[in-house]
């Protein structure tokens, strides 16, 4: 079959979108390939079509637990044979997947960039018939110089040396400055560059910078003023989300709020009541957002600043996936420009408290000097913060780089399944005659399709019960919790569990290394992107698209005509529109930060009073200085 026949065999679509097709020829011909493609832009339909028309397994390498879980369920219901492996999943399950990948000629094995380092995975990769393509999912995450950057990617490449030569690597992502399409590239070591791109420009989309001192107040007159379509509001603070969600409720508004320390169940639950438009705004930390498919979210508001311009642009471009006027609203105030300050020691603390973070992690795990190696231990960041009076954020920064030091894996999102152990005996069960339909179905779909019930746990899959009986998720879980109480079974929903693995045995705190490519050259860049992140939402004359774009690699984009500066100058009476126009002209002479004379001026126009009405103008603003006739950025 065609690719195109296979698109439309299996996922509706008669062509493709953007540059899709370009990346499935180019990776079909068995070259390395690059796709930069933005949220929403179909990248999933960049590996898994030529996966079909291929001979063999396409291992997919991607960090998000939610994404592997929701495509695999996806592609299985589309008659595609596939596998997912990741953190928290048992040794017995794991080693089925791999079974399955071995001997069941399936097509995919979805994998976090944790287990590739598994011995057991190595030693399953060297059995697996034939391997068509790697792909790399959130490539960024290989960059040192990426905004999320995570050691484990590097062992993608090991895996390359570990398979024929000639089997290509598909790399994806959304977000990735000129700087970090290069390192990717290397450091997946790439037979030769091969990028294919997309602008990163929605001209759908309306990017605003709101000055205002009541965020909370203003997030609500927003959101009143916009009444149709779906909303996010992100923050930083868990307890924020609570809070701002119970607030719009008291106004009207319905919504609920979503972070990381929510159980599975919860997540889901929350999920699926935003996704079907029972509660209209989701207030979230950046744990929610990724595989979001929703395509009528009208409106992405930060109620916080976020670190980096990245972080920002793939958040924010979560509205308006379905082409429809869409607006992206960053909530700001000079306060913000120091809390984000902050942040840089926050995130890379002083290297003598993060070696006495790692010194207090194994008094708390009960680990003795030369112990350790190989073990993994269930972490509770509370207690251990409390028994230890460490400020979470800042404890939780020094983990992160003592992993990716390589002392200690780190793993903050541990999946264990949800588990179901039938507690009647299989004759009281089967008299049991309920009036509830709904109940029964259940209980027939759960002894169908798992053995052992009777006997002890097995863990089984809400998604899976969910097609098998056509009840909707959120209705198996009540039913299960109904049946948990009325003591038919033993029902333990899925839960996160952070852990920490000792890489290597434990050793003095003073002999703790941190290479400069794990926390100096790291702080610089991140604090590069802070004072980047402080710049747009400072900067009041340019064009938000504009300036996004410029960040990406595109310098040539045209001003978007409906973001809060492009509206302003609308407004504004000829002359000052003329004033800021030179204004950025005589911004891009000054943007070196060096002295200059106003004869370096002249050549931006023939028309000296027009300059001198601009700096005039600019001084006023107190964007420059000037001195000795001479001129300088502030």
């Amino acid at each position: 079959m065609t690719f195109r026949e296979l698109l439309k065999e299996h996922w509706g679509f008669d062509s493709f979108r953007g540059i899709q097709e370009e990346i499935i020829e180019s990776i079909a011909q068995g070259k390395d390939t690059l796709g930069l493609m933005p949220t929403g832009g179909g990248k999933s339909i960049c590996f898994q079509v030529p996966t079909l028309a291929m001979d063999g397994l396409n291992i997919v390498v991607t960090p998000l637990i939610s994404l592997m879980k929701d495509q695999v369920s996806r592609l299985r219901m589309n008659g595609i044979k596939a596998e997912a492996v990741y953190s928290g999943m048992m040794r017995d399950d794991i080693s089925r997947a791999y079974d399955n990948c071995i001997y069941g000629n399936y097509k995919f094995l979805y994998i976090s960039p944790e287990r590739l380092g598994s011995e057991l995975f190595r030693q399953k990769l060297a059995h697996i018939p034939r391997i068509c393509m790697i792909t790399v999912d959130e490539a960024h995450c290989v960059s040192q110089w990426g905004y999320d950057f995570r050691p484990s990617y590097l062992r993608i490449v090991e895996v390359r040396h570990l398979i024929p030569y000639h089997v290509p690597v598909l790399a994806l992502t959304a977000t990735a400055t000129p700087k970090v399409v290069d390192d990717i590239q290397d450091k997946l070591e790439f037979k030769e560059h091969n990028v294919f791109s997309m602008s990163f420009e929605r001209k759908n989309l309306a990017y605003i910078v709101r000055q205002t001192v009541d965020k909370t107040a203003e997030t609500l007159s927003i959101l009143q003023k916009m009444p149709q379509g779906s909303a996010i509001v992100y923050t930083r603070s868990r307890r924020l989300t609570s809070e701002l969600a119970k607030y719009l409720i008291a106004n009207g508004i319905t919504a609920d709020n979503y972070h990381a320390g929510l159980t599975d169940a919860e997540k889901d639950l929350r999920h699926i009541n935003w996704s079907k438009g029972r509660n209209r705004v989701m207030v979230a930390t950046n744990a929610f957002g990724m595989g979001i498919d929703k395509a009528d979210v009208r409106l992405v508001i930060h109620y916080n600043v976020p670190d980096s311009i990245e972080s920002y642009f793939q958040e924010a471009g979560r509205a308006g996936r379905d082409g429809e006027k869409s607006y992206a609203v960053l909530l700001y105030n000079r306060l913000d420009d120091s809390i984000l300050r902050r942040r840089v020691n926050e995130t890379y603390p002083d290297p003598e408290y993060i070696r006495q973070t790692y010194e207090d992690v194994c008094h708390f795990l009960q680990v003795g000097t030369g112990e350790g190696c190989g073990r993994t231990f269930d972490f509770s960041l509370e207690k251990f913060c409390k028994y230890f009076r460490h400020f979470a954020n800042t404890a939780n920064s020094a983990l992160r780089l003592l992993n990716n030091a390589g002392y200690i894996d780190y793993a903050e999102d541990n999946d264990f399944k949800s588990r179901v152990h039938i507690i009647l005996h299989k004759e009281e069960l089967y008299l049991l005659n309920s009036r509830e339909k709904q109940i029964d179905t259940l209980i027939h779909a759960l002894l169908r399709n798992y053995t052992g019930l009777f006997a002890d746990f097995e863990y089984i899959d809400e998604n899976y019960l969910s097609h098998l009986t056509g009840l909707d998720v959120e209705t198996v879980y009540r039913v299960l919790k109904d049946l948990n109480q009325r003591r038919i079974i033993d029902y333990i929903p899925r839960r996160n569990t952070p852990t920490v693995m000792f890489r290597i045995g434990r050793v003095d705190k003073e002999e703790i290394g941190l290479p400069p490519y794990v926390y100096e050259d790291r702080k610089a860049d991140f604090a590069r992107r802070i004072e980047e992140m402080i710049h747009y939402a400072s900067e009041d004359n340019q064009c938000r698209s504009k300036m996004l774009l410029a960040y990406f690699g595109e310098p040539k984009a045209e001003e978007c005509g409906g973001c809060d500066v492009c509206i302003r100058k609308k407004k504004m009476p000829k002359q000052e529109q003329l004033k800021m126009q030179m204004s950025q002209k005589i911004d891009g002479v000054l943007a070196d930060g060096e002295w200059h004379t106003m004869a370096d001026l002249w050549a931006i126009s023939g028309n000296e009073e027009d300059i001198r009405a601009a700096v005039k103008w600019m001084i006023a603003e107190e964007e420059v200085v000037v001195k000795s006739n001479k001129i300088k950025k502030k």
